[in-house]
């Protein structure tokens, strides 16, 4: 069994229905990869979730979801008198915006305690986190997130996931993610954000940039352009195939891409092959409101459940 561990923020999501009324979900990046790989890796592998909530009924709410869901939260810790980060998707000019109110949320302080931190990683084979993991953590707490990391000896897959608002300048920015990408084993860059940051010209720009800094593989996403993939064996381009119907919500693709990629390559799959995947995983989402498949989920869940 390989043990993954998912280190960041999962926010209560507000999303329109009807009427001018709202739902409360529960989301954000680096739970939508937790939740995609326990869905698509099933019981066979073991997918734990790392952050920190507060001790309100929301925050009970979120540790039920998630853990219905079938993502471990044994590391989750419940700070007292802290409350989860909130945020609230609006239409705007035909397209999905959002306001966040995160600057109070418990996952801030989810790499505040050491010894929880390493009892956390443990035995963990592969850990991942995001840009935004890191944006929301303080200097200080970045550091001990790492050397916590590294005495786990995991791999690391990284996803810059670049939120240009969440950081004091471009230069802090750039200086958190190289530093961030010298540590990890997989990248998983989105070129528009990338070339955005670090002006790179080409998807071709972003893999050599990544590559000198020592990284493994990288993987980039360039919305409905091909895929790039590169490692030391070489470098290759995957389209995805044209979709059946039209997009109905593109929240969450990038991370249902990034976990179904890093799922294929976990069972064996070549890069090719999970890069395929990946995009085929990535386009199921795409059709669907919301950056999860929970239905779907909760239908394989049930199927696994032995009866009483």
């Amino acid at each position: 069994m390989t043990r993954i561990v998912v280190i960041g923020e999962c926010m209560v999501e507000m999303a329109p229905v009807d009427g001018g009324l709202y739902r409360m979900g529960f989301a954000g990046d680096t739970f939508n990869m937790a939740w995609h790989l326990g869905y698509l890796l099933g019981p066979a592998h073991s997918v734990d979730y790392l952050s920190a909530v507060g001790d309100d009924s929301t925050s009970q709410a979120m540790l039920d979801f998630i853990q219905s869901q079938g993502v471990g939260i044994a590391h989750i810790r419940q700070i007292s008198g802290a409350s989860p980060g909130l945020y609230l998707i609006r239409q705007e000019n035909g397209d999905r915006a959002f306001n966040y109110w995160r600057e109070t949320s418990a996952a801030r302080q989810l790499a505040d305690d050491p010894a929880a931190l390493a009892r956390a990683l443990q035995g963990a084979d592969l850990v991942c986190l995001s840009g935004i993991t890191l944006a929301i953590l303080s200097p200080t707490a970045r550091e001990t997130l790492w050397s916590a990391i590294a005495a786990s000896g995991a791999q690391v897959a990284f996803d810059p996931n670049i939120r240009p608002k969440l950081w004091s300048s471009q230069e802090d920015c750039r200086a958190v993610l190289t530093d961030a990408a010298m540590r990890s084993d997989v990248i998983l860059p989105s070129f528009d954000d990338d070339a955005a940051l670090f002006g790179d010209a080409t998807p071709q720009a972003t893999v050599a940039r990544y590559t000198r800094l020592g990284a493994g593989e990288v993987v980039v996403k360039d919305a409905a352009r091909p895929a790039l993939y590169s490692s030391s064996k070489g470098t290759l381009g995957v389209a995805a195939k044209r979709l059946a119907r039209p997009v109905v919500d593109a929240t969450g693709a990038g991370d249902a891409f990034n976990a179904a990629w890093l799922a294929a390559r976990l069972e064996g799959a070549a890069p090719k092959e999970a890069l395929i995947a990946a995009h085929k995983h990535a386009a199921r989402v795409l059709q669907v409101p919301g950056a999860l498949l929970v239905v779907e989920r909760c239908a394989s869940l049930a199927k696994s459940t032995p009866k009483a």
